[in-house]
């Protein structure tokens, strides 16, 4: 088996913090998702999440005015720079301390940080040329360095001509920057605010500023000229004419809460403002009037962000982790996503591999689709937190259990609870597991050491297992179906006939309190995972232990802030909370409280590879070794003192309960360091991809990630270059077959569309048939592509025929080798054929209703080419509209 699984897309997590950003076609949304970023393209409806990963929460992002290059900042001030549309991290790079502030100005050469007080302004690695620009791998050249301000910048914004900045500060002030020395111009301050200014923007015609501070004012600065008298001899003194900005006019939201963030859309003078109860307003500028006043949730509004068009508004809220992109000329939701707010517990695949079902501790379970990496479904019926979760083998029905006491069997055609199973005293149900016929569900207990079983059909309690003397831990059934697999604390395995008479039992001794128990695909052999640490192997008809492995050394990682060892030595880090074989039987995943996901071989018991499920500093139990310079004379660690924000651990001293009291910390607020680890893993159906269940959100690895998208040239020589391809293309007869393998050997994407595109209809049979064999999977991947983003359908159809035609056969001798690429023609033909259906739906529904509206009215539907009515239609006129010669509705 491959074992080449890659990170592929975090789902479960929309947003944390910082700041989200459009892409300048308006089309995809960026946002941060801890110490990653993820990527929703909102006309495509898909999403994933850049390949990099930062050491700790990234809290500022933003994109170059051409869309190629990403900057993201951590909290610690250490950035990374990316090409956005290759997915590719070029340079690390460290600001030396916390940045406050981050924009690209308009034309792309520089950007400015704040970094507290001051101000830098940096040359970006992008040197524009004649040719619209080339890539500059050197680092980062500092271009100058501003200070004036009293506390630190929060805000940055550009004038149209890349020329001059402005800057908001916590100081109540803003100020007016050149980028570079300007005659007769000096830094000029804005001051007037009571409270710290959140945002300051040049008005279109640049002769206008806006700012907004954090009490609900606005004001609007001119450059205006007053006379004034000069000191001095009055009877001579001239009049003096004195250029200054001033506050023209001023405006409040008459709002009772602080206003959170503000963004504003030049072209269209659109002003959007947000606020601390979750209210977010639309403004006209300058006239302020209020377009639109709603709601996103009770929580603040940490983010806002508007689109090049002006069309779409993206808001984040940090507090419930929720993601909102909503179009204001049509009042609707573009994208509305929101992540777990508790840990996720249990997950679970469809059999076809595409819907993963995750549930959490409070008590939400949401579908998620993998293709897409939007959750499609929320059920909200259980009312504790959800423990296990099993689909059946037909994929149309899903069952979960709960610590509300009950088992639930979910409609998954309709998205509704059918049936609701209990226990005949209130227990709290721990673990689940169901037939392969779906006839039967059974859940165990930690209450209780008794297993439940219900029937499917009518719902009532069949039996109760006795036997374990301790709480039930884990429940599985055999593929078969022939045997139920329990688990419990009382370090026994039992095997239950469950569909004999005699319900026979039969113990398995351990060491340890059991974890976890899964059975192989093939129904032979059971792996069970103790708390000490071993993985033991059984064979399930002679009951007979086969191996054992230690894989404490394995899973041990990643210590607390608090913790005085080293991660070596961290106890409750040392075992396997969850196990599953892969979809062949040849490998073992196994997961428990660390950040090392583990893949074991099960005919040898070595350790294959090792997954390290997050390097957030942020989080606890991702470092590695003790640091006697992050701990603090008082013998606290550093990190765990907030020094940002109102909540500042260092206004400790102040209490708020006292008049007047607006900053300090609250003593009553409950404030948890989250964990890293993984509470549940397991393997799709098809073996190709696995997903964990972490802290960070829901991690799918896939063996399926590389593609078109990633620039992969093979058997290069001097002779393939795109010029060479290019002039192939340009002669009387060109020869296509060479050009598109010229363009496979680049593989560049771009390229080879333009081949493709530029293949006669007729030459389509002939290029297939000569193609090498070795380029057949890059064909396939690229199709796929095509079919997902190309109008030519009909085309790219005809492709695929010719490709399965000439090389079906060698295709399915090799199946697992065109697995992906197979998986990836047949998601797009599927996409295709719903959207077809889709549309052959809405039409025949407008057809109707007009027909049935011509009925009602007794309207002529259809006139001839001289106009004349031809009376009622009906069905039979509309069928007989083209051989009449109708042309139309009327």
């Amino acid at each position: 088996m491959k074992t080449e699984f890659k990170f592929s897309n975090l789902l479960g997590t929309v947003y944390r913090q910082g700041n989200v950003i459009f892409t300048p076609d308006g089309d995809s949304l960026l946002s941060p998702v801890g110490n990653r970023v993820s990527v929703f393209n909102l006309t495509k409806n898909t999403s994933y999440t850049l390949p990099f990963a930062h050491r700790r929460n990234i809290s500022h992002i933003d994109l170059t005015s051409n869309g190629n290059l990403l900057l993201t900042i951590d909290e610690d001030g250490r950035a990374i720079l990316t090409i956005f549309p290759r997915r590719v991290s070029i340079y690390h790079f460290s600001f030396k301390s916390r940045v406050t502030a981050l924009r690209f100005s308009p034309n792309g050469r520089h950007f400015v940080v704040g970094l507290g007080r001051k101000i830098q302004a940096w040359k970006t690695p992008l040197v524009p040329g004649s040719d619209g620009g080339e890539l500059d791998f050197a680092p980062f050249v500092l271009h100058r360095e501003y200070g004036g301000h009293f506390d630190d910048v929060r805000h940055l914004s550009w004038s149209g001509d890349s020329r001059f900045f402005l800057s908001s500060s916590k100081d109540s002030t803003a100020r007016i920057w050149s980028l570079d020395p300007e005659e007769d111009f000096e830094p000029t301050v804005l001051a007037g605010h009571r409270q710290q200014v959140r945002g300051a923007w040049f008005s279109s015609s640049q002769e206008a500023i806006f700012t907004v501070s954090e009490d609900g004012a606005l004001f609007r600065w001119e450059f205006v000229t007053r006379t004034q008298q000069q000191s001095g001899d009055a009877e001579n003194a001239e009049p003096e004419d004195i250029e200054r900005w001033r506050i023209v006019q001023r405006d409040y939201f008459m709002q009772n809460v602080k206003l959170k963030c503000a963004t504003f859309h030049q072209a269209s003078e659109l002003l959007t403002v947000c606020f601390a109860n979750g209210l977010f307003s639309l403004y006209e500028l300058p006239s302020f009037s209020n377009i639109h006043t709603l709601s996103m949730a009770s929580s603040p509004i940490s983010t806002i962000s508007i689109n090049k068009s002006g069309e779409w508004l993206a808001l984040g809220s940090a507090k419930t982790g929720q993601l909102l992109v909503w179009e204001h000329q049509s009042e609707s939701n573009i994208l509305k996503q929101s992540s777990y707010l508790d840990t996720m517990t249990t997950l679970s695949f469809s059999p076809d591999s595409s819907r993963i079902i995750t549930g959490a501790d409070d008590g939400l379970l949401k579908i998620w689709d993998v293709f897409s990496g939007f959750h499609v479904a929320t059920f909200t019926e259980h009312s504790s937190a959800v423990t296990g979760s099993a689909y059946s083998r037909r994929g149309n029905i899903l069952f979960t259990s709960s610590l509300d006491g009950s088992v639930r069997a979910w409609d998954m055609l309709r998205y509704r609870n059918f049936r609701t199973f209990t226990a005949p005293q209130r227990l709290s149900f721990s673990c689940l597991a169901i037939d392969p016929a779906a006839e039967v569900v059974c859940a165990g207990s930690h209450d209780s050491f008794d297993v439940h079983l219900w029937s499917v059909q009518t719902g009532a309690l069949l039996d109760q297992l006795s036997g374990h003397e301790g709480p039930i831990s884990t429940l599985a059934f055999t593929p078969d179906g022939r045997m139920l697999v329990s688990g419990s604390w009382d370090r026994t395995i039992r095997t239950w006939n469950v569909f004999d008479r005699s319900q026979s039992s039969e113990s398995l001794q351990l060491t340890s309190d059991l974890l976890c128990v899964t059975v192989r695909p093939d129904s032979a052999q059971i792996a069970a995972s103790t708390l000490d640490g071993q993985l033991t192997f059984w064979d399930i008809e002679s009951s007979v232990q086969q191996a054992t492995m230690d894989g404490r050394r394995d899973v041990s990682g990643g210590r607390t802030l608090r913790s005085r060892r080293t991660a070596a030595s961290t106890p409750g880090t040392k075992s396997f909370n969850s196990i599953t074989y892969s979809a062949d039987g040849t490998c073992l995943l196994a997961a428990g409280n660390s950040k090392y996901i583990c893949l074991y071989s099960v005919s040898t018991l070595t350790l294959v590879k090792k997954f390290t499920v997050s390097v957030n500093l942020s989080l606890d139990g991702t470092q590695e070794f003790l640091n006697s310079s992050a701990i603090m004379s008082n013998g606290l660690p550093r990190d765990m003192i907030d020094t940002d924000g109102e909540a500042s651990d260092l206004d400790d001293r102040i209490d708020k309960s006292l008049p007047g009291a607006k900053r300090g910390k609250d003593a009553t607020k409950r404030t948890v360091r989250p964990e890293v680890r993984v509470t549940a893993i397991e393997f799709a159906p098809t073996g190709r991809t696995f997903c964990a269940a972490s802290t960070e959100g829901l991690l799918v690895y896939s063996l399926d990630t590389a593609g078109m998208d990633d620039f992969d040239p093979f058997d290069l020589d001097i002779d393939v270059t795109p010029q060479n391809v290019e002039t192939i293309l340009q002669q009387k007869q060109p020869e296509y077959l060479k050009a598109l393998i010229m363009s496979f050997r680049l593989n560049e994407k771009q390229l080879v569309r333009r081949v493709y595109e530029a293949i006669p209809y007729g030459q389509v049979s002939l290029v297939v048939r000569d193609l090498p064999r070795v380029y057949l999977g890059r064909l396939l991947n690229f199709l796929a592509s095509q079919l997902e983003s190309s109008p030519h359908l009909e085309f790219a159809l005809s492709w695929i025929g010719e490709v399965v035609g000439v090389h079906g056969r060698y295709i399915k001798e090799r199946a697992g080798q065109f697995s992906s690429e197979l998986r990836a023609v047949q998601r797009g033909i599927d996409g295709i054929g719903k959207i077809i259906r889709n549309l052959s739906q809405r039409n025949t529904f407008e057809i109707e209703f007009l027909c049935q509206q011509q009925r009602d009215t007794n309207v002529p539907l259809l006139t001839n080419g001289h106009g004349t009515s031809h009376g009622k239609a009906d069905e039979a006129d509309v069928d007989m509209a083209d051989e009449g010669g109708w042309i139309g509705f009327d």
